[in-house]
């Protein structure tokens, strides 16, 4: 674990663990099943990564985008890495589609559809829902 993957509420928000990466729950949804891939390890900059970890991103990438495709139905996948507060490699996973998705009594709308994302527009999930939405996708990555 770094400094990164604790600031996105790791262990509480971990949908998923692998030797090199970390999945985990976004507490602002961008869009519904907005995730984090963190890498679990130190490496400030991509290039920083053991040849492992590379090798295993694909298997991760797998992982979320079969996930979120019966979670949410997207229609296309962005993976943001931004690294400008956060300073270990992650990636911001956001699942994007026209119109909206509904879950827990919220409706979650994809502001920017079809242009890029637009991450201010997201929705401030609350402990409990994040906690529902963080088992939820656990379970269908299993």
């Amino acid at each position: 674990m770094n400094a990164t993957m604790k600031k996105f509420g790791y262990p509480e928000t971990l949908v998923v663990e692998f030797d090199h990466w970390a999945v985990l729950v976004r507490a602002n949804q961008v869009t519904l099943g907005s995730l984090v891939l963190a890498a679990s390890g130190d490496a400030t900059a991509y290039s920083q990564l053991p040849e492992a970890a590379f090798a295993e991103q694909s298997k991760a990438v797998g992982a979320i985008e079969h996930a979120l495709k019966r979670f949410v139905d997207y229609e296309r996948i962005n993976y943001l890495m931004l690294m400008m507060v956060d300073p270990h490699v992650h990636f911001h996973v956001i699942p994007r589609y026209e119109g909206s998705r509904d879950w827990n009594g919220q409706t979650f709308r994809d502001a920017g559809w079809p242009g890029p994302p637009r991450l201010e527009t997201g929705i401030a999930l609350r402990h409990d829902d994040q906690h529902k939405l963080t088992s939820e996708l656990a379970g269908i990555f299993r």
